[in-house]
């Protein structure tokens, strides 16, 4: 018991006292996660909202796809995206295995299909309730999605929130392709695996309380935008 208390005491410590290696790892993955969910909000509200509105063959196949990709196991995701970067690989020229370029590159693939296949159905759903007057007033589509992405913006932040909380919580897949090198690739996730196998508990939970913080603060944010569109709704 004194063991987990000193653990507890000196995690506090390295967090109160802003220990510079909980810092850079801190900082990168907000980098990593925030970047991979710009680069997968902009194709997957494009992909969900093109999904909602046009109609083609094949549609619903997408959308089967789609919505399958939302369970993509991450190792699997992982190894491809190192195969297609490794040297061997059709973009090893480039050089970014083992960087944090890969790592952004693997989270936006985990979090694409979640953005899409969710905005796909609430777009659907307000274009049910629009399709009408978009009708009557013969309003194309390149001009209807811009209009229902806008008036479902409370609603599709929280998928974006969404989006981000499961990029933060990634391990498998950031761990295959960056290879948690210190000061360089290590994330929170991959740094809190490789300190509780060095039995460095402390700074395991430390870095485990700010995922824990993050997710909280995640999720109040979630409660605040229904409860703005909820108010907006009513007024």
């Amino acid at each position: 018991m004194q063991d987990f208390e000193q653990a507890f005491a000196t995690a506090f410590q390295l967090l109160l006292g802003g220990d510079p290696v909980l810092m850079e790892i801190i900082g990168l993955s907000l980098r990593v996660s925030l970047t991979a969910l710009l680069a997968a909000g902009l194709l997957g509200l494009a992909l969900g909202a093109g999904l909602a509105v046009a109609r083609f063959p094949g549609r619903g196949a997408a959308i089967i796809t789609v919505n399958a990709f939302m369970g993509l196991p991450p190792v699997v995701v992982g190894l491809v995206i190192y195969m297609l970067l490794s040297n061997a690989g059709p973009l090893g020229a480039f050089g970014l295995l083992y960087t944090p370029t890969a790592m952004i590159i693997a989270q936006a693939v985990l979090i694409l299909p979640i953005i899409a296949a969710l905005s796909r159905q609430l777009i659907e759903d307000l274009h049910r309730e629009y399709a009408e007057q978009f009708r009557s007033f013969c309003v194309p589509l390149h001009q209807a999605m811009p209009a229902l992405l806008w008036d479902a913006r409370y609603s599709l932040l929280t998928v974006m929130l969404a989006g981000l909380g499961r990029a933060m919580a990634e391990v498998g897949a950031v761990i295959i392709v960056g290879g948690n090198i210190s000061h360089l690739t290590r994330v929170m996730t991959t740094a809190i695996a490789l300190e509780t196998s060095k039995g460095d508990l402390a700074r395991a939970l430390a870095l485990g309380m700010v995922l824990l913080l993050i997710a909280l603060l995640i999720n109040a944010a979630v409660a605040a935008l229904n409860a703005t569109a909820k108010r907006q709704a009513y007024a």
